[in-house]
Parts: C-alpha cells; structure tokens; sequence
C-alpha cells in the first residue's frame, strides 16, 4: 500500500526558505503525477506544484519562480524547495499521488493517496 509522509515544515520569516521532503513507499508512485498542496486556515486545498514521470513540472501562478518541485527516484522522496516565502504561503502542505488516467494536476478529486501535511508558517 502507498504511503506518504511529508517533513521539513516550520516556522520562518517573511523572504526565508525551507525544504519540504515527501518520502513515499510502494513503487506504483513513479508511474504517475506527484504534487504538492497546501490548505492555507480556512480555505480551500490547492495546488502548488507537480511533477510528472518524464520531469515534467507544472506551478502555480502564485509560486513561480520562487518554488521548485523535485524528486529523487532513488531516494523514494519529493522534494519542495521554498524560497522567498510570504505570509500567504502559510499553509499545511501535503503531497499527493495522481490516479491513474491523468486530468489536471491541481485536480483534488484525482487524488487519492495524501500524506499527513506538514505545516508552513510564514511570519512578516
């Protein structure tokens, strides 16, 4: 069974950086879309980045240009890296794995294996 589980969440400044890391166990995950999300308090999940099996990445408006979304096969681990953090990106952030059959990647409803989010509080 497919399990995931997020680390390097935490509390940071306005303009710092962190490294989220999602170690994933089960092979079926390299066959298909890894994303990131977030929940910020009291609003909706939504999509932060993605990462296809060929490296393909895809972003959200919001974060391009100052998040990166990689992974390492070996590793068996996504990983986010986050710079230029902002008050707005304080938010409990998952990563997840894509059914198969694609859609979009910011999609929730094509998600069915999540970790247990990590939390991300950005302080201006």
């Amino acid at each position: 069974q497919l399990q995931l589980a997020e680390s390097g969440g935490g509390s940071v400044q306005d303009g710092g950086s962190l490294r989220l890391s999602c170690k994933a166990s089960g092979s079926t995950y390299r066959r298909t879309v890894m994303t990131w999300f977030r929940q910020p308090p009291g609003k909706e999940r939504e999509g932060v980045a993605a990462i296809s099996t060929d490296g393909t990445t895809w972003y959200a408006d919001s974060v391009k240009g100052r998040f990166i979304i990689s992974k390492d096969n070996a590793k068996n681990t996504l990983y986010l890296q986050m710079n230029s953090l902002k008050a707005e990106d304080t938010a409990m952030y998952y990563c997840a794995v894509q059914e198969p059959g694609g859609g979009f990647w910011y999609d929730t409803s094509r998600y069915k294996h999540w970790g247990q989010g990590t939390q991300v509080t950005v302080s201006s």
